[in-house]
């Protein structure tokens, strides 16, 4: 039986079953971590590469929120798998397709996938997005989610690791790549969520009108209370999909705040990683 160190966390009882990996001593090679996503569940990360944020947290959280009940998920550039394993642990009785280029990061992601317990519902494909064939004509999925990398090549500095540098830069695509992927294989009323900072909002507005999607709902982010978001949560569906009245609305949720001006913790975020079963 476990005890109450394996069951809570700073006071925090972790709900869920136990996966099949904390049931035996796990194999971290010496630059790997092995760290806490949802629940019970741990994901697999390098120490000095890429690493899961905010950005996936939320992704992972709006996603679930607006489509609560996919039976059929798709992660569309899923990098280690952060976004999908948080959506499979909030999303039980779903199965998942996700795709990412980098060798390294699906080595991780299917031992993530293995420890969690969700090799028979999560299939991991190692492949560019765009390339024809990846995805069959026919898949359709209730929930499609993109955590994009948003700078331009040349936009910024690149950083001293090619798994950052890829999860950053857009190196293979952008958000128009993602949004017609998306269109492709959403099913009738299925949604489209993503992140995008909130400054080339632009971006996201003039993809989705490329590819025939509406933005029905979006909620800025604020990192720090006081100051201007960062990032934006989007919930998109296919145009034809809505009454024509709606096909150019969408609804600005009040914005979501990380960090009080203290810089404690704010209480909706809180309630926000409690909600997606990551460590309060």
């Amino acid at each position: 039986m476990s005890g109450i160190s394996d069951t809570h966390f700073k006071g925090w009882a972790k709900p869920g079953l136990i996966p099949p990996g904390a049931r035996v001593a796990p194999e971290v090679a010496p630059d790997e971590t092995l760290d806490a996503i949802s629940g019970h569940f741990r994901i697999f990360q390098l120490r000095d590469g890429h690493r899961f944020s905010t950005d996936d947290v939320l992704t992972a959280w709006y996603g679930t929120s607006w489509a609560p009940s996919p039976s059929r998920v798709l992660d569309l550039g899923s990098g280690i798998g952060s976004v999908g394993m948080i959506a499979a642990w909030r999303l039980p009785g779903a199965r998942f397709v996700t795709i990412e280029v980098q060798g390294d990061s699906v080595r991780l992601a299917r031992k993530s996938a293995a420890y969690n317990g969700l090799d028979e519902r999560y299939e991991i494909r190692l492949c560019d997005f765009r390339t024809a064939g990846v995805l069959a004509s026919h898949e359709q999925f209730d929930l499609v989610l993109g955590s994009p990398p948003y700078i331009p090549i040349g936009g910024g500095l690149e950083g001293d690791h090619p798994q950052k540098i890829a999860c950053r830069f857009e190196m293979r695509g952008d958000m128009r790549d993602y949004a017609h992927v998306a269109a492709a294989h959403l099913a009738p009323g299925a949604v489209f969520a993503c992140v995008f900072p909130e400054a080339d909002r632009r971006r996201v507005e003039d993809a989705a009108a490329g590819a025939k999607l509406t933005i029905v709902r979006r909620r800025p982010v604020v990192f720090r209370e006081g100051e201007p978001p960062l990032i934006g949560l989007f919930a998109i569906v296919r145009s034809d999909d809505l009454p024509p009245r709606m096909q150019a609305r969408t609804w600005t949720e009040p914005p979501l705040t990380i960090r009080c001006a203290d810089g404690s913790v704010h209480p909706e975020y809180a309630a926000v990683k409690l909600a997606v079963c990551f460590p309060p």
